[in-house]
């Protein structure tokens, strides 16, 4: 969970300075309102670009082996699982950097509407019980992270398919004899 500093939100007017008008200040207050939730919004658009990617890079992978194996040439194709599971590990670490970077936008943004006249995020996230409720709403972030999982055990059953499992246990016995002959 995101913990936003209470302090950090709110600037104290200093001694000496002035806003020229409490209607100026709640203007300016909805103008950057309105920006942060609209730069709130292009983080998500952001992270579903992400995910697109990942997706289409783990699937062309997969299909890749798939063609290499009717091919009859995986030689190599353990190193091919080997960086599927690698961009499988990067895409779930970006999915939880996403997912505490939203947490912390949104968490302003209810901060925000507590000097607004009305705070619909918030009584958003309070009618779907603020995400503890399953039958009423389970955060996506929940279930996009189990994506990245399902494909690293794919390039994992792949690995284990094709990794040259005899050459390397004569190598291991060769440096175990040459080591216990030293």
């Amino acid at each position: 969970m995101v913990d936003v500093p209470k302090g950090k939100l709110w600037n104290e007017i200093q001694e000496g300075q002035t806003y020229p008008s409490n209607e100026k200040w709640y203007s300016h207050l909805l103008d950057q309102y309105k920006l942060y939730v609209e730069m709130a919004d292009r983080i998500s658009q952001r992270r579903t670009t992400a995910n697109t990617y990942f997706l289409s890079v783990n699937s062309a992978i997969l299909a890749f082996v798939g063609y290499l194996t009717s091919k009859e040439s995986s030689d190599y194709m353990w190193l091919l699982a080997l960086a599927g599971c690698m961009l499988t590990l990067f895409w779930y670490n970006i999915i939880n950097s996403y997912r505490n970077l939203n947490t912390a936008k949104w968490q302003v943004v209810q901060d925000i509407e507590k000097r607004l006249p009305i705070s619909p995020y918030d009584a958003e996230w309070d009618a779907v019980q603020r995400g503890k409720n399953p039958k009423l709403y389970r955060p996506i972030s929940h279930i996009e992270s189990w994506v990245p999982g399902v494909f690293c055990l794919l390039h994992i059953i792949v690995f284990c398919k094709t990794f040259p499992w005899g050459g390397f246990i004569n190598w291991f016995n060769v440096v175990g004899a040459c080591i216990s002959a030293a």
